[in-house]
């Protein structure tokens, strides 16, 4: 799942949106000279005199520097292999105390800057991160009243000046895009947090020489999570009430961040072509079905990639013992370590099923807290991840009646999650949505084998009965049939390895999904171009 889970700002669930305008039909002379641009482009992104077009990523969050979930880890690997293929590739992100903890040496871009918030004047002013390991340069924003901070989004509940935080941070992000890339970028911002970014962009700036060339590309990676504000912020933010509209930003008597980014991008990607379809659907959009529908072919589906050089059952440093598709006998150790670390009974043919996620309802609590479908098979769980009270509570009275069977671990850490996914048999995934989801494809690459539900990434991810089990219906029976499917096919030992090595084969490697991206920022580019807006 690659949504922040302690920035929710409420789970979208009304009815669809009123659908966006279509933008006005470009005049054919200017669609003309986009056309005879467009030929003169090359494969790659570059700029009519040849050099390479920068890309900026505007996110919140960026592995390793501050994540709270699969968001941080997507963006620091997409922009690690763009920058890898020869773009000039930046991240923008607040610096956050955390970051502090992990950045051992910063030196300053410029000097401190006035950024104009609504009714107050703020500083900020922008550190680059010395000596990178991995090719991208890390630009962070300082404020240290809306930065400095123990949690990124809140602390219990979402910090209440966040849309005054994270509206700075888009202000404080344009502002530092012309010394980032002085003649030309590709804007790349990234969920609710930075969506006013673009908002901004083609409001505010829009006659501004150098930004109205923008090209703006959003990236939506859960759509649960819209950045919903009351309309008495608009002004606190900066922008003039005719914005507030159903064209825009209104959305049921709110200001809807995401809707105003997928509006205002000329390109939007999610983060499966599966999820791509769902969210044009009345039930799949969470209230912005419409507005998905109106970007017809600006709208992409690609799913992410795991990094190889993290997820490698060859050589990674955090497991009991390193193995192959070719020599498996490391995983039997894995397992039997695991086993011993959360106290289950020491049974090497006793199906294990790991589970590493946020316990909350997205990923399917619902199904398994009263224990029917678990206690349907033979088998042990280890759950592992931080989540909601109401789910980790009747988890933890499972584990303490069925202790060899059943635990239950709240301290997630990136080791930890190493060494359930090796050691496992079966990962356990049956979420009510996952619009991509990276922890299905780590497994696979472990020979870990994944019990999904169909829907989003998983869905193109996983292949029923081949590299793990799919179930359609969100219900109990049909769980439970699934995890009696997977516990059956256990049994043969020889049909289990042939699907561990099938799994261990796929490509769900970066640099097979970050290719696709190309076609995204062409898009952008072309839009750009047929609106007069384009770079030169």
């Amino acid at each position: 799942m690659t949504g922040s889970p302690d920035a929710p700002n409420g789970a979208a669930k009304p009815p669809p949106a009123a659908p966006a305008p279509a933008p006005a039909p470009a005049r054919r002379e200017r669609k003309s000279a986009a056309r005879a641009r467009a030929r003169t482009r090359k494969s790659v992104l570059r700029s009519n005199d040849g050099k390479p077009i920068p890309i900026v990523h505007v996110v919140s969050e960026c592995w390793p520097y501050a994540r709270s979930g699969g968001l941080g880890e997507a963006v620091a690997s997409l922009a690690t292999y763009q920058a890898a293929a020869g773009l000039p590739t930046t991240v923008v992100m607040p610096l956050y105390r955390q970051v502090r903890s992990v950045v051992s040496a910063m030196e300053p871009i410029g000097a401190p800057f006035p950024v104009q918030l609504g009714p107050t004047r703020e500083t900020g002013r922008l550190w680059r991160a010395k000596g990178t390991p991995r090719g991208t340069d890390v630009v962070f924003v300082e404020h240290p009243g809306f930065f400095d901070r123990p949690a990124l989004y809140g602390e219990g509940r979402d910090y209440p000046d966040n849309h005054r935080r994270f509206a700075f941070f888009s202000l404080a992000a344009l502002t530092a895009l012309p010394r980032i890339a002085p003649a030309n970028a590709i804007l790349h911002a990234h969920d609710w947090h930075a969506s006013m970014t673009l908002v901004y962009l083609r409001s505010l700036l829009t006659r501004h020489p150098y930004y109205r060339r923008v090209p703006a590309v959003l990236s939506v990676h859960n759509a649960g999570y819209q950045g919903h504000f009351p309309p008495n912020t608009i002004p606190e933010i900066g922008l003039p009430w005719e914005l507030f509209n159903w064209e825009f930003l209104e959305w049921y008597d709110k200001v809807n961040w995401l809707k105003g980014g997928i509006i205002s991008a000329d390109a939007v990607v999610t983060v499966s072509a599966t999820h791509a379809r769902e969210l044009q659907s009345p039930d799949g959009g969470f209230g912005l079905g419409d507005t998905f529908r109106a970007l017809r072919d600006r709208l992409f589906g690609i799913t992410n990639g795991i990094d190889y050089d993290i997820w490698d059952p060859t050589r990674d440093a955090h497991i009991a013992q390193r193995f192959s598709a070719q020599r498996l006998e490391g995983k039997r150790e894995c397992k039997v370590a695991l086993q011993s670390r959360f106290g289950l009974a020491q049974s090497p043919r006793t199906p294990l099923f790991g589970m590493a996620a946020r316990l909350v309802a997205q990923k399917g609590l619902d199904l398994l807290v009263d224990g029917r479908a678990l206690l349907s098979t033979d088998a042990q769980y280890i759950f592992l991840g931080q989540g909601e009270r109401r789910y980790i509570e009747p988890l933890r009275q499972l584990a303490a009646r069925f202790p060899d069977r059943i635990a239950v671990e709240t301290g997630f850490t990136d080791p930890l999650e190493h060494i359930v996914v090796a050691g496992a048999d079966m990962l356990l995934m049956p979420c009510q949505y996952e619009p991509c989801g990276l922890t299905q494809m780590r497994a696979q690459r472990f020979g870990t084998l994944p019990v999904v539900r169909r829907t989003g990434g998983l869905n193109d991810t996983v292949d029923d009965d081949s590299t793990g089990f799919v179930f359609d219906q969100f219900s109990i029976p049909a769980l439970a049939s699934a995890l009696q499917r997977a516990v059956h096919q256990y049994q043969d030992e020889n049909g289990w390895r042939t699907m561990m090595r099938r799994a261990m084969a796929k490509n769900f490697s970066w640099q097979h999904s970050a290719l696709k991206y190309l076609a995204v920022y062409l898009k952008a580019l072309e839009v750009a171009e047929r609106t007069g807006r384009g770079t030169d």
